[in-house]
């Protein structure tokens, strides 16, 4: 009689057990355990490897800067002057075209040696820079980047720059050339009496600098939007450390 009883009261407690089992594994292995430090640092890292090796991916190639109207540089706003009146001869037009090109290509040419950079200032993020990132805006990673390569990326860009600008071009003069004919001019007449009471300013810009700075801001525009397809798309997430850091942020 006792084995009777004794009988159903074990199984009730094997089947309960087993199911309390069951939900104690379900929930060690499911996706709403709490981030651990460890998991966002390895998380942010990884999305920043991802995002700043297809934006270098992405413009590193013939055209990636000089067909992207985004991230195309130009001339200085100063320079219209040049470009207006250069239409007026034959092939002025494909002359401004032609320096355009070259710029673009240096540039192109200047990203690729960009990821190493990115990875050193990657490596040394720390636990508090990512928690921040993690909850912080759209762009809070490549704001981070912004701040810890841009003077780095400075000095590799704008050498190549300056090789552009400084090329021979027709007439055996080059763009930098040019650019400083104008200025000067420019600055002789901004300076006068009579200019200073037309309300003109001195331009003061060097090129080389300015195009660096326009090749930069392409670069981290490009970065920016890797990150927000991170943050936003599911798609996006290539790896299991992605998809439980920013899934994260999903709900």
């Amino acid at each position: 009689m006792k084995t009777k009883h004794i009988l159903p009261i074990f199984l009730i407690f094997v089947i309960t057990g087993c199911a309390e089992l069951m939900q104690i594994a379900q929930t060690a292995t499911s996706g709403d355990q709490p981030l651990t430090q460890t998991e966002i640092v390895s998380g942010l890292k990884e999305a920043l490897i991802v995002g700043t090796n297809n934006s270098a991916n992405i413009l590193g190639v013939a055209d990636g800067y000089y067909k992207d109207e985004l991230v195309k540089i130009f001339l200085p706003p100063e320079a219209d002057i040049i470009v207006k009146n250069i239409s007026k001869i034959p092939g002025g037009d494909q002359l401004i075209e032609d320096i355009l090109l070259k710029i673009n290509r240096a540039a192109e040419d200047a990203v690729k040696d960009a990821k190493p950079i990115f990875v050193n200032s990657i490596k040394t993020m720390t636990i508090t820079d990512a928690i921040g990132i993690l909850g912080g805006e759209e762009n809070a990673a490549t704001e981070y980047l912004h701040k810890t390569t841009y003077n780095q990326l400075f000095e590799l860009y704008r050498p190549k720059i300056k090789a552009s600008v400084e090329k021979k071009l027709v007439g055996n003069i080059s763009t930098g050339q040019s650019w400083d004919m104008l200025t000067e001019k420019w600055n002789e007449v901004a300076k006068s009496l009579v200019g200073q009471i037309a309300g003109f300013k001195p331009v003061e810009i060097e090129l080389d600098e300015y195009l660096t700075d326009k090749a930069l801001d392409g670069l981290f525009l490009k970065i920016a939007e890797e990150e927000k397809q991170i943050r936003k798309d599911p798609m996006a997430r290539v790896n299991n450390i992605l998809k439980r850091v920013f899934g994260s942020l999903d709900s």
